[in-house]
């Protein structure tokens, strides 16, 4: 079996203080979630109303695509359909190319990055300019995400700091310009405010020179023609306010039939993803700005095959929040860069092995199967069953560990033999006499990260009996 997760993570452990800041990071925006959760009464009957929605909406997909198709283009907004990754960026290229388009300004959108819609463009002379603060300092740094919402939460503020200097043009000027409105600059150079400033005017210039501006969809409106883009800060709104020319690029699972709808998954979207009531801006795009062009990509890519899958069908209810990966203890100790699909997290997992199990079974073992992503999501996808569903699957598709096969053959021998099984408690507290530094070698996998336990004086079994309980 393949060890690339487990060995990117490995890797990643080293730095105990990185680990332990991305580990209580994420877990208290899991915090801040449960508070505003716990803030509704009727949290529960949202959660369940978002999870009917996205059932009903999947069942009857092709009624509200065309639904969706024909208000859209009543709106004057010219809709496209693609099959597949390159389709799409083929159809993105030939809109900014009948444009001449130079320059576009995206705001953040997963779907480019599961297209590699940016190393198209550039490849093609297109200039691409992520607008999103996390995903522009990614961009420069030349990183993938780390997740799928706060993509560059992993990233301290030194290096950030670091690559403005190194790669802003102009940063100097910019430096001289904070100097003047607030009197000197910060005495520390990587002062948070200070690189807020640097980043909002280095992208003030971007948004002005773009010819094009791209932005995903968090939800299209079936009933209206909408499209409804969630960000904290502003950057889609700029990025369709200055350029004429904008282009959505949204999956046809994003659909929800009405304005209803909106209601209930706007009251969970941000308080799920980042523990906030809502985002700071909703937008909403039902056409085109004076005098420009609107153009919506309806992007399958796999979604339909996803559709037709009854064991797995359920992802396509997801939106995207990310609080899976918030809970989710392997994603908070190992971070997003040791999964090998371009989502991680429990839902990254199931999304990867739809993609290609050949490719991603490995991220399957990324999984304590403790169902606190089931337990959060917002429309109750059942990712730890699914990634159950996964693990039974790997026999047959020739990845299956040989060490976990010999090791549950071994348990099952035991297990079904009641007199070696109690043998074999009889034994378990001579391990507490082998001396530590024997058991905790770095030949035993089992050891790493952790001692390995200590075996109680009495068994489950001996405490039973005894009414000890």
């Amino acid at each position: 079996m393949s060890t690339k997760h487990s060995n990117a993570a490995k890797a990643y452990l080293q730095d105990d203080a990185v680990v332990t800041r991305h580990d209580q990071t994420f877990f208290g925006v899991r915090q801040k979630r449960d508070c505003m959760a716990q803030s509704l009464p009727e949290w529960e009957d949202l959660r369940e109303a978002a999870n009917q929605i996205k059932k009903h909406t999947a069942t009857h997909l092709a009624d509200y695509l065309e639904q969706f198709e024909q208000n859209a283009v009543k709106n004057g907004v010219h809709v496209h359909w693609a099959q597949d990754a390159n389709e799409y960026n083929h159809i993105v290229l030939s809109i900014l190319s009948s444009h001449g388009v130079k320059k576009v300004v995206k705001s953040k959108s997963m779907l480019t990055e599961e297209c590699h819609l940016n190393e198209n463009l550039e490849d093609k002379g297109i200039d691409v300019v992520e607008t999103d603060l996390g995903e522009r300092i990614l961009q420069m740094m030349q990183l993938a995400p780390s997740h799928i919402v706060m993509p560059a939460l992993h990233v301290h503020r030194e290096a950030i700091g670091d690559t403005f200097r190194q790669l802003i043009p102009d940063f100097d000027q910019i430096a001289a310009a904070y100097s003047s409105v607030n009197g000197g600059l910060p005495t520390d150079k990587n002062d948070p405010t200070f690189l807020t400033f640097v980043a909002r005017m280095h992208l003030r210039q971007q948004f002005a020179e773009a010819d094009a501006g791209m932005t995903g969809a968090n939800f299209g409106i079936a009933e209206t023609g909408d499209v409804v883009v969630c960000t904290n800060e502003g950057n889609a709104d700029m990025s369709t306010s200055i350029p004429k020319l904008h282009i959505v690029s949204m999956g046809i699972e994003k659909l929800i039939p009405n304005y209803q709808s909106m209601g209930v998954f706007q009251r969970l979207l941000a308080r799920c993803g980042t523990g906030q009531e809502t985002t700071v801006y909703t937008s909403h795009f039902r056409g085109p700005r004076p005098g420009g062009e609107m153009h919506i990509i309806l992007v399958d890519n796999g979604r339909s095959s996803i559709l037709g899958n009854e064991e797995h069908w359920q992802t396509l209810k997801c939106m995207r929040c990310g609080a899976c990966m918030n809970t989710c203890p392997v994603y908070r100790r190992s971070a997003g860069y040791s999964y090998t699909y371009f989502i991680p997290g429990p839902i990254g997992v199931n999304l990867g092995m739809l993609r290609d199990p050949h490719t991603y079974y490995d991220n399957v073992s990324a999984c304590s199967l403790c169902c606190s992503c089931d337990n959060v999501c917002p429309v109750k996808v059942d990712l730890s069953t699914q990634i159950y569903r996964w693990r039974q699957q790997l026999e047959s598709l020739g990845h299956a560990s040989s060490m976990k096969k010999m090791m549950s053959a071994g348990m099952a021998f035991m297990f079904k033999r009641p007199a070696v099984y109690k043998g074999a408690l009889r034994l378990d507290r001579i391990v507490n006499w082998i001396p530590s530094p024997l058991m905790n070698l770095s030949v035993n996998p089992w050891a790493y990260g952790h001692k390995m336990m200590k075996f109680p004086k009495k068994s489950f079994h001996q405490l039973w009996k005894k009414k000890e309980l």
